[in-house]
């Protein structure tokens, strides 16, 4: 079932390029009012006006309830394994460029011992567009902290906020999910909808794919695909490695 998919989906590829080529201007206009707008794409500012934002995200294809929490197992081609458990908190904080973020835990662990642990910050705008507004990262050697690269944090630094998930996700639309020059690059892209995806946690249909690409790493990239009303179920290395993640277990919040 996953190779029909991914066959169908490289496919798509093409048509999706095509159909999303508008332009990728760094100046391109900031976000409307309510941030949604057009949606960025390269390294420009936006102007969010924190009243036209919610902590309460409801997206259907990633919907972040209190209490929500995802398992994940990560593989690659080396065989090696990690548990990524994914928890959405009841803690909020603010960010600096104004905007009251939902805060994720995402850890990240090899045979019981933590190998990285992240609080990442996200807020939903009026439109339903769900928005990144940066992470407070650490990564861990033999269960000790050893880094911090990768924090970013939206209006610090030039940090700017990206979207991690359209409101309107049609084939054709990109965005970008963070920009933090050098460091943090995500550029997204709506590939299908309609489709499949089978994983441990079961067999959901009419699936989201997206086309996920990082101009700091221009030979990598992975497909992920969405289910509604459940969020992240698969993620798939294309090129640049054979990483294989896939849901285990998903409990919804209240």
């Amino acid at each position: 079932m996953t190779t029909r998919v991914i066959a169908t989906t490289l496919a798509a590829v093409a048509v999706a390029a095509v159909a999303g080529c508008g332009g990728d201007d760094d100046g391109a206009a900031a976000a409307g009012d309510s941030g949604a707008g057009s949606l960025p794409r390269g390294s420009e500012a936006v102007e969010l006006d924190p009243a036209q934002f919610t902590t309460e995200i409801d997206n259907p294809y990633w919907p972040m309830a209190v209490g929500s929490r995802w398992v994940y197992r990560e593989t690659d081609s080396e065989g090696s394994e990690q548990k990524v458990v994914v928890t959405v908190t009841d803690r909020t904080e603010p960010i600096a460029n104004g905007v009251e973020a939902r805060v994720v835990r995402d850890v990240v662990t090899e045979g019981g011992v933590p190998v990285e642990v992240t609080y990442d910050w996200y807020a939903q705008d009026a439109d339903g567009n769900v928005w990144y507004l940066g992470e407070d990262t650490t990564e861990y050697e033999d269960g000790k902290p050893v880094s911090r690269a990768g924090s970013f944090e939206a209006g610090v630094d030039g940090a700017e906020a990206g979207v991690i998930m359209p409101a309107d996700p049609q084939p054709g639309t990109t965005y970008r999910q963070e920009y933090y020059a050098g460091e943090a690059e995500d550029i997204g892209a709506i590939v299908l909808r309609g489709e499949q995806a089978e994983v441990p946690a079961g067999h959901y249909d009419d699936a989201l794919i997206t086309k996920d690409t990082n101009p700091l790493e221009p030979k990598v990239l992975e497909f992920k695909f969405y289910a509604p009303g459940v969020g992240p179920v698969l993620a798939i290395s294309a090129s640049g490695g054979s990483d294989r993640e896939e849901l285990l277990r998903f409990t919804p919040g209240a």
